[in-house]
């Protein structure tokens, strides 16, 4: 059995040579019947195979963190344009230097919000070096979209923890990769949203949310309403920084207009401190 599986590899192996070979002598690559349908680029990339390119985003990543015996995560979202205090100190010196009023209101901004970066990684750190001591059934692991800002700080607190972590990037217009914090063979990239935010919530055991825009607020709101709903077991919801999220959203205002339960404003807990957060999560679990 050893020596066909070992000869099955080799054929999948060698369908892929070819394919690479064929790219590298800078050849363009056409359509061929003959080609196997797994090794066929073209054939995985039409509307007809959309289903089957889902079903490997699902399990790739899966198989992976199973693997590497990744089974629980504290999910960090928050901004990808907060920068570490060093550069955001930088940019504001090179601004004043320059004597440019705007960039000096950019850099001044990029300064007082390059603290949530900073508290995301005290955070990070603060879970993995707790983890790391714990049995393996009880480690949490640090997972992040995977890009810059509040994601990078916290796969960097965890890093530099030296514990594992992990990162969920997606495939955007623009340029991006996963930042280098992200421990390399955790590191994933996906072409769906829907496939990443279901990664997201297959190993949460706690979500915390900073100050974000867009993309924190739609996965925020979407974990709000699984749990309410009772889609996804109830989990520490953390809302990291109290002045941010209370101008944001207006929480009472939503069950004053009856569009929410008084009970729903439980599902979250909101502070300003990484301690705080780490101990909410803490006494969910009971974890002494």
């Amino acid at each position: 059995m050893d020596s066909t599986h070992n000869l099955n590899d080799d054929r999948i192996a060698d369908a892929w040579a070819t394919l690479r070979a064929h790219s590298d002598s800078g050849n363009a690559l056409h359509p061929e019947a003959y080609r196997l349908a797994f090794a066929d680029p073209e054939f995985l990339t039409r509307r007809e195979t959309r289903g089957v390119r889902m079903q490997l985003e699902m399990l790739k990543p899966d198989l992976d963190q199973d693997a590497q015996r990744i089974q629980n995560t504290i999910v960090v979202y928050g901004s990808a344009r907060f920068l570490p205090p060093d550069e955001a100190a930088a940019l504001l010196a090179a601004a004043e230097t320059a004597g440019d009023a705007e960039a000096i209101a950019f850099a001044q901004l990029k300064v007082k919000n390059a603290r949530y970066y900073e508290q995301a990684r005290l955070f990070a750190r603060l879970v993995a070096t707790d983890s790391q001591a714990r049995p393996e059934d009880e480690r949490l692991y640090i997972c992040t979209g995977g890009g810059p800002g509040i994601m990078e700080a916290a796969n960097r607190g965890a890093h530099e923890a030296g514990a594992l972590n992990v990162g969920l990037n997606i495939a955007l217009p623009h340029e991006q990769s996963g930042n280098r914090f992200i421990t390399p063979s955790l590191s994933f990239k996906f072409h769906y949203f829907a496939l990443r935010k279901m990664h997201f919530m297959m190993r949460a055991k706690a979500l915390v949310a900073f100050p974000g825009g867009f993309g924190t607020l739609d996965e925020l709101f979407e974990v709000l309403t699984l749990v309410q709903t009772g889609k996804s077991k109830r989990v520490p919801i953390v809302l990291f920084g109290k002045e941010f999220w209370s101008r944001l959203i207006d929480f009472n205002w939503l069950v004053e207009e009856g569009t929410i339960s008084a009970a729903d404003l439980k599902l979250f807990h909101l502070t300003d401190d990484p301690q705080d957060a780490w101990d909410t999560i803490q006494a969910f679990y009971r974890l002494d």
